[in-house]
């Protein structure tokens, strides 16, 4: 086998687990390190980001959240193939180093590193562990915490990395902030694939209710479902506020740069990017995320003043209109929340993950 170490990552089939992953896999293969992926046949749905050196190892795994009861009980042998499989494939090719990154497709190869006593990490994106991570977390060397403060089990220490956020974010890391005035402005609307049907109701009619002093400067960058998207546009066309409404935007990073204002759901990869590029935010946490912890995502932003935060409970056109009317119309105070946001940045976080998976292989090498 080559005697480069190995890097084995896990993880699940979601962006918020893979793009951290992705950035971990191209960084340590810029440090001369063979990379894997471990997932399941719906994880490498998810792998097209990934450098092509990175091989992507398919395993059995599974959730009881998902399917009938038969398919429910079903679920431990599954699981169990994939340890059996991972363990295989260990003994074949031993990582030097195992890294998961929650969702149930990790499951095999966190277990089979545990099993095997490899070094072994997690890193979690959000301030609550997810289901997978909450399993492992007493049961590897260290555990990387994306967001800060992250609710840990007693005993367990987290390190404190943030989340990688993507090249295109990194670009315009810091970028200079213009504060809202008597000129062109813009507001960014991120939903989230799950979360976004709530704001599309709501923020188009609270942008509505400015005065028209603020709204006649304002240009709006709305991200809402393909099946809202009509009826949004329609509404901004016929209370003439100029506005761009998609599906998916391709240049976030640019968009949330030129903005005044960003108003988002609180995933963590949204509030890595809103703190990085530094700008004021109006944060709504998506209401049936798992252990709230979109409300915990939010916490570090809105604890220094650089995000105003709206329960989705608490959510109306008045009191989100109010809210946005006081960050446009107050230049020092938004100037200071941009200032805010990106202190609590962390552009270097896949440095970070770097370090501590070459202290973890260091540490091993000594034993």
């Amino acid at each position: 086998m080559s005697r480069q170490p190995l890097l084995l990552i896990a993880a699940g089939g979601t962006g918020g687990h893979m793009f951290p992953a992705q950035a971990l896999a191209e960084a340590m293969l810029r440090k001369g390190w063979r990379v894997k992926l471990s997932t399941d046949a719906r994880g490498a749905r998810y792998t097209g980001g990934f450098p092509h050196v990175v091989e992507i190892e398919q395993i059995s795994s599974a959730t009881f959240a998902r399917g009938g009861v038969l398919s429910r009980a079903l679920v431990p042998f599954r699981i169990a193939g994939g340890v059996l499989s991972a363990l295989r494939r260990m003994w074949r090719d031993k990582p030097t180093v195992v890294v998961g990154f929650g969702g149930y497709p990790s499951i095999p190869a966190v277990a089979a590193a545990w099993l095997l006593r490899l070094p072994r990490m997690l890193h979690e994106q959000n301030g609550v562990l997810g289901r997978v991570n909450q399993l492992f977390a007493k049961r590897v060397d260290a555990v990387a915490c994306g967001t800060w403060p992250t609710d840990l089990p007693d005993g367990v220490t987290g390190s404190y990395t943030g989340n990688p956020v993507r090249a295109a974010i990194l670009d315009r890391a810091g970028a200079a902030y213009i504060a809202p005035g008597d000129y062109p402005m813009s507001i960014l609307v991120m939903g989230g694939s799950q979360g976004a049907r709530i704001l599309s109701q709501t923020v188009p009619q609270a942008i509505a209710n400015l005065p028209e002093s603020l709204r006649r400067h304002l240009s709006v960058s709305h991200q809402a479902r393909a099946e809202d998207q009509d009826q949004v546009e329609q509404f901004y066309a016929e209370h003439g506020i100029k506005a761009d409404v998609q599906p998916f935007f391709n240049d976030v990073p640019r968009r949330m740069s030129e903005a005044q204002l960003v108003i988002s759901r609180a995933g963590a990869s949204s509030v890595a990017d809103i703190s990085v590029i530094g700008r004021p935010s109006i944060l709504i946490p998506y209401a049936a995320a798992t252990g709230d912890h979109q409300t915990a995502n939010a916490r570090s932003l809105v604890k220094a003043n650089a995000a105003i935060l709206i329960p989705e409970s608490a959510l109306d056109a008045a009191s989100l209109s109010a809210q946005i009317e006081a960050v446009l119309s107050n230049p020092d105070a938004a100037r200071k929340m941009a200032a805010a946001a990106l202190s609590c940045g962390k552009p270097d976080a896949t440095q970070r993950l770097v370090e501590m998976v070459e202290n973890l292989a260091r540490q091993a090498q000594k034993t």
